[in-house]
Protein backbone atom coordinates (compact mmCIF):
# COMPACT_ATOMS: atom_id res chain seq x y z
CA UNK A 1 0.00 0.00 0.00
CA UNK A 2 2.77 2.45 0.94
CA UNK A 3 4.58 1.52 -2.26
CA UNK A 4 1.47 2.55 -4.24
CA UNK A 5 1.40 5.95 -2.51
CA UNK A 6 5.08 6.50 -3.27
CA UNK A 7 4.66 5.37 -6.87
CA UNK A 8 1.65 7.57 -7.66
CA UNK A 9 3.26 10.58 -5.99
CA UNK A 10 6.29 10.28 -8.27
CA UNK A 11 4.11 9.59 -11.30
CA UNK A 12 1.93 12.63 -10.64
CA UNK A 13 5.01 14.81 -10.24
CA UNK A 14 6.07 13.76 -13.75
CA UNK A 15 2.59 14.47 -15.09
CA UNK A 16 2.49 17.85 -13.36
CA UNK A 17 5.84 18.73 -14.91
CA UNK A 18 4.49 17.72 -18.32
CA UNK A 19 1.85 20.46 -17.97
CA UNK A 20 4.37 22.89 -16.46
CA UNK A 21 6.68 22.51 -19.48
CA UNK A 22 3.82 23.48 -21.79
CA UNK A 23 2.80 26.37 -19.51
CA UNK A 24 6.33 27.76 -19.74
CA UNK A 25 5.44 29.01 -23.21
CA UNK A 26 2.11 30.48 -22.13
CA UNK A 27 -0.03 27.61 -23.47
CA UNK A 28 -2.69 25.83 -21.40
CA UNK A 29 -3.34 22.21 -22.39
CA UNK A 30 -5.96 19.77 -21.14
CA UNK A 31 -4.72 17.08 -23.49
CA UNK A 32 -1.96 15.50 -21.43
CA UNK A 33 -4.27 12.66 -20.43
CA UNK A 34 -4.43 11.78 -24.13
CA UNK A 35 -0.63 11.68 -24.41
CA UNK A 36 -0.49 9.62 -21.22
CA UNK A 37 -2.89 7.10 -22.79
CA UNK A 38 -0.92 7.05 -26.03
CA UNK A 39 2.32 6.37 -24.15
CA UNK A 40 0.76 3.56 -22.12
CA UNK A 41 -0.67 1.82 -25.18
CA UNK A 42 2.39 2.32 -27.41
CA UNK A 43 4.75 0.91 -24.78
CA UNK A 44 2.28 -1.92 -24.13
CA UNK A 45 2.14 -2.85 -27.80
CA UNK A 46 5.92 -3.10 -28.00
CA UNK A 47 6.33 -5.10 -24.80
CA UNK A 48 3.28 -7.38 -25.09
CA UNK A 49 2.88 -7.79 -28.84
CA UNK A 50 6.50 -7.56 -30.03
CA UNK A 51 8.42 -8.68 -26.94
CA UNK A 52 10.57 -5.54 -26.75
CA UNK A 53 12.30 -5.06 -23.34
CA UNK A 54 10.66 -2.58 -21.02
CA UNK A 55 13.29 0.18 -20.98
CA UNK A 56 13.57 0.53 -24.80
CA UNK A 57 9.76 0.50 -24.98
CA UNK A 58 9.71 3.49 -22.59
CA UNK A 59 11.95 5.44 -24.93
CA UNK A 60 9.90 4.46 -27.98
CA UNK A 61 6.70 5.56 -26.25
CA UNK A 62 8.18 8.92 -25.23
CA UNK A 63 9.55 9.65 -28.71
CA UNK A 64 6.28 8.59 -30.33
CA UNK A 65 4.39 11.01 -28.09
CA UNK A 66 6.82 13.79 -28.97
CA UNK A 67 6.00 13.21 -32.64
CA UNK A 68 2.30 12.98 -31.77
CA UNK A 69 2.60 16.31 -29.96
CA UNK A 70 4.28 17.91 -32.96
CA UNK A 71 1.59 16.66 -35.34
CA UNK A 72 -1.26 17.77 -33.09
CA UNK A 73 0.39 20.95 -31.84
CA UNK A 74 1.20 22.48 -35.23
CA UNK A 75 -2.44 23.16 -36.15
CA UNK A 76 -3.72 23.42 -32.55
CA UNK A 77 -1.29 26.17 -31.53
CA UNK A 78 -2.65 28.43 -34.24
CA UNK A 79 -5.68 28.86 -32.00
CA UNK A 80 -5.62 30.84 -28.77
CA UNK A 81 -7.20 30.93 -25.33
CA UNK A 82 -10.49 29.10 -24.89
CA UNK A 83 -10.36 27.67 -28.40
CA UNK A 84 -7.01 26.00 -27.74
CA UNK A 85 -8.34 24.55 -24.49
CA UNK A 86 -11.33 23.14 -26.39
CA UNK A 87 -9.03 21.58 -28.98
CA UNK A 88 -6.96 19.81 -26.31
CA UNK A 89 -10.09 18.60 -24.50
CA UNK A 90 -11.36 17.25 -27.81
CA UNK A 91 -8.03 15.47 -28.28
CA UNK A 92 -8.47 13.72 -24.92
CA UNK A 93 -11.90 12.43 -25.94
CA UNK A 94 -10.72 11.38 -29.42
CA UNK A 95 -7.84 9.29 -28.06
CA UNK A 96 -10.12 7.55 -25.58
CA UNK A 97 -12.74 6.77 -28.24
CA UNK A 98 -10.02 5.47 -30.57
CA UNK A 99 -8.69 3.17 -27.83
CA UNK A 100 -12.20 1.82 -27.24
CA UNK A 101 -12.65 0.93 -30.90
CA UNK A 102 -9.28 -0.59 -31.85
CA UNK A 103 -9.50 -4.32 -31.32
CA UNK A 104 -5.75 -4.84 -31.68
CA UNK A 105 -5.18 -3.17 -28.30
CA UNK A 106 -8.17 -4.84 -26.64
CA UNK A 107 -10.86 -2.19 -27.23
CA UNK A 108 -13.02 -1.57 -24.20
CA UNK A 109 -11.60 -4.70 -22.52
CA UNK A 110 -8.14 -3.14 -22.40
CA UNK A 111 -4.61 -4.40 -22.89
CA UNK A 112 -3.22 -6.96 -20.44
CA UNK A 113 0.18 -8.43 -19.64
CA UNK A 114 2.13 -5.23 -19.01
CA UNK A 115 4.77 -5.32 -16.29
CA UNK A 116 8.22 -3.99 -15.46
CA UNK A 117 7.80 -0.62 -13.73
CA UNK A 118 9.55 -0.25 -10.38
CA UNK A 119 9.95 2.67 -8.01
CA UNK A 120 13.51 2.96 -9.27
CA UNK A 121 12.25 3.73 -12.79
CA UNK A 122 9.85 6.39 -11.53
CA UNK A 123 12.21 8.24 -9.24
CA UNK A 124 15.15 8.01 -11.61
CA UNK A 125 12.89 9.76 -14.12
CA UNK A 126 11.88 12.34 -11.50
CA UNK A 127 15.52 13.12 -10.75
CA UNK A 128 16.55 13.34 -14.42
CA UNK A 129 13.60 15.52 -15.41
CA UNK A 130 14.09 17.67 -12.32
CA UNK A 131 17.75 18.24 -13.15
CA UNK A 132 16.84 19.09 -16.75
CA UNK A 133 14.22 21.62 -15.64
CA UNK A 134 16.64 23.15 -13.13
CA UNK A 135 19.24 23.61 -15.88
CA UNK A 136 16.62 25.20 -18.14
CA UNK A 137 15.52 27.54 -15.33
CA UNK A 138 19.11 28.88 -15.10
CA UNK A 139 19.62 29.19 -18.86
CA UNK A 140 18.80 31.80 -21.52
CA UNK A 141 16.07 29.45 -22.73
CA UNK A 142 14.09 30.23 -19.57
CA UNK A 143 14.19 33.94 -20.44
CA UNK A 144 12.91 33.14 -23.92
CA UNK A 145 10.03 31.18 -22.38
CA UNK A 146 9.32 34.06 -20.00
CA UNK A 147 9.23 36.55 -22.87
CA UNK A 148 6.83 34.39 -24.90
CA UNK A 149 4.58 33.72 -21.91
CA UNK A 150 4.38 37.34 -20.75
CA UNK A 151 3.89 39.09 -24.12
CA UNK A 152 3.95 37.32 -27.47
CA UNK A 153 3.95 40.58 -29.45
CA UNK A 154 7.05 41.91 -27.70
CA UNK A 155 8.76 38.52 -27.95
CA UNK A 156 8.02 38.41 -31.68
CA UNK A 157 9.42 41.92 -32.08
CA UNK A 158 12.64 40.69 -30.46
CA UNK A 159 12.99 38.06 -33.19
CA UNK A 160 11.69 35.05 -31.23
CA UNK A 161 9.75 32.54 -33.31
CA UNK A 162 6.66 32.15 -31.14
CA UNK A 163 5.24 29.08 -32.89
CA UNK A 164 8.53 27.19 -32.72
CA UNK A 165 8.96 27.85 -28.99
CA UNK A 166 5.39 26.88 -28.16
CA UNK A 167 5.51 23.82 -30.41
CA UNK A 168 8.77 22.65 -28.82
CA UNK A 169 7.28 23.05 -25.32
CA UNK A 170 4.06 21.30 -26.37
CA UNK A 171 5.98 18.35 -27.86
CA UNK A 172 8.26 18.08 -24.82
CA UNK A 173 5.25 18.06 -22.49
CA UNK A 174 3.57 15.43 -24.65
CA UNK A 175 6.67 13.24 -24.57
CA UNK A 176 6.93 13.51 -20.78
CA UNK A 177 3.23 12.68 -20.36
CA UNK A 178 3.64 9.69 -22.68
CA UNK A 179 6.65 8.48 -20.71
CA UNK A 180 4.62 8.74 -17.48
CA UNK A 181 1.78 6.85 -19.16
CA UNK A 182 4.14 4.03 -20.11
CA UNK A 183 5.34 3.79 -16.51
CA UNK A 184 1.74 3.78 -15.29
CA UNK A 185 0.60 1.03 -17.67
CA UNK A 186 3.46 -1.28 -16.79
CA UNK A 187 2.88 -0.76 -13.08
CA UNK A 188 -0.86 -1.46 -13.26
CA UNK A 189 -0.29 -4.56 -15.47
CA UNK A 190 -3.51 -3.70 -17.31
CA UNK A 191 -4.70 -0.54 -19.10
CA UNK A 192 -8.16 0.28 -20.44
CA UNK A 193 -9.71 3.40 -22.00
CA UNK A 194 -11.58 4.09 -18.73
CA UNK A 195 -8.24 4.78 -17.05
CA UNK A 196 -7.72 7.90 -19.16
CA UNK A 197 -10.84 10.00 -18.75
CA UNK A 198 -10.82 13.78 -19.08
CA UNK A 199 -10.57 13.96 -15.28
CA UNK A 200 -6.95 12.84 -15.55
CA UNK A 201 -6.10 15.91 -17.64
CA UNK A 202 -8.04 18.18 -15.28
CA UNK A 203 -6.34 16.82 -12.15
CA UNK A 204 -2.90 17.23 -13.69
CA UNK A 205 -3.59 20.88 -14.52
CA UNK A 206 -4.90 21.39 -10.97
CA UNK A 207 -1.62 20.03 -9.55
CA UNK A 208 0.25 22.82 -11.29
CA UNK A 209 -2.21 25.61 -10.49
CA UNK A 210 -2.42 24.54 -6.86
CA UNK A 211 1.34 24.39 -6.35
CA UNK A 212 2.25 27.39 -8.50
CA UNK A 213 3.12 27.93 -12.14
CA UNK A 214 6.09 30.28 -11.70
CA UNK A 215 8.76 27.71 -10.82
CA UNK A 216 9.46 24.00 -11.14
CA UNK A 217 8.83 23.26 -7.44
CA UNK A 218 5.20 24.38 -7.48
CA UNK A 219 4.02 21.36 -9.52
CA UNK A 220 5.99 19.06 -7.19
CA UNK A 221 4.24 20.48 -4.13
CA UNK A 222 0.82 20.49 -5.79
CA UNK A 223 1.10 16.91 -7.05
CA UNK A 224 2.38 15.63 -3.69
CA UNK A 225 -0.31 17.33 -1.61
CA UNK A 226 -3.19 16.45 -3.94
CA UNK A 227 -2.04 12.83 -4.18
CA UNK A 228 -1.36 12.09 -0.52
CA UNK A 229 -3.92 14.14 1.41
CA UNK A 230 -7.01 12.21 0.19
CA UNK A 231 -5.22 8.92 0.86
CA UNK A 232 -4.36 9.71 4.48
CA UNK A 233 -7.58 11.57 5.25
CA UNK A 234 -9.94 8.82 4.11
CA UNK A 235 -13.09 10.89 4.58
CA UNK A 236 -11.88 12.97 1.62
CA UNK A 237 -11.39 10.01 -0.72
CA UNK A 238 -14.99 10.02 -1.99
CA UNK A 239 -15.10 13.81 -2.08
CA UNK A 240 -11.78 14.40 -3.82
CA UNK A 241 -13.18 16.47 -6.69
CA UNK A 242 -15.44 18.65 -4.52
CA UNK A 243 -12.79 19.15 -1.84
CA UNK A 244 -10.04 20.21 -4.18
CA UNK A 245 -12.40 22.37 -6.24
CA UNK A 246 -13.34 24.30 -3.09
CA UNK A 247 -9.71 24.42 -1.96
CA UNK A 248 -8.65 25.74 -5.36
CA UNK A 249 -11.28 28.49 -5.30
CA UNK A 250 -10.10 29.58 -1.85
CA UNK A 251 -6.48 29.45 -2.95
CA UNK A 252 -7.18 31.61 -6.01
CA UNK A 253 -8.76 34.20 -3.72
CA UNK A 254 -5.86 34.21 -1.25
CA UNK A 255 -2.85 33.24 -3.41
CA UNK A 256 -3.82 33.45 -7.09
CA UNK A 257 -0.33 32.38 -8.22
CA UNK A 258 -0.34 29.15 -6.19
CA UNK A 259 1.36 28.04 -3.00
CA UNK A 260 4.86 28.69 -4.37
CA UNK A 261 4.50 31.95 -6.25
CA UNK A 262 8.13 33.06 -6.48
CA UNK A 263 9.99 33.08 -9.78
CA UNK A 264 13.36 31.41 -10.23
CA UNK A 265 16.22 33.82 -10.89
CA UNK A 266 17.61 33.42 -14.42
CA UNK A 267 20.21 36.22 -14.49
CA UNK A 268 23.09 37.19 -12.25
CA UNK A 269 22.70 40.09 -9.90
CA UNK A 270 24.59 43.21 -11.10
CA UNK A 271 28.27 42.99 -10.30
CA UNK A 272 28.22 39.37 -9.13
CA UNK A 273 30.62 36.94 -10.73
CA UNK A 274 32.57 39.66 -12.57
CA UNK A 275 36.11 40.74 -11.69
CA UNK A 276 36.51 44.34 -10.52
CA UNK A 277 38.57 46.58 -12.81
CA UNK A 278 40.91 48.82 -10.82
CA UNK A 279 40.41 52.55 -11.34
CA UNK A 280 42.97 54.36 -13.44
CA UNK A 281 45.13 57.06 -11.96
CA UNK A 282 43.23 60.27 -11.59
CA UNK A 283 39.82 58.56 -11.81
CA UNK A 284 37.53 58.11 -8.84
CA UNK A 285 37.50 54.53 -7.45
Amino acid sequence: MIQDYVFFTGLNVLLAWSVYVILLSGVMSFGNGAFMAAGAYIAGIFTVKFGVPFEPALGIAALSCVLFGLVVGFPALRTRGLYLIMVTIGLAFCVRVAAENIGYIGGVRGLRGLFGTTLWHVYAAVVLVGVALWIVSRSPLQRIFDAVREDEDVAGALGINILQIQLAAFAAGAGLAGFAGALYGHYMVFVAPDHFSILISIYVVLYVIFGGVNNMWGPVLGATVMTLVPEFVRVLADWRTAFFSLLLVLLLLVRPEGLLAYRSATVRAPGRGRPRVPASAGEPP
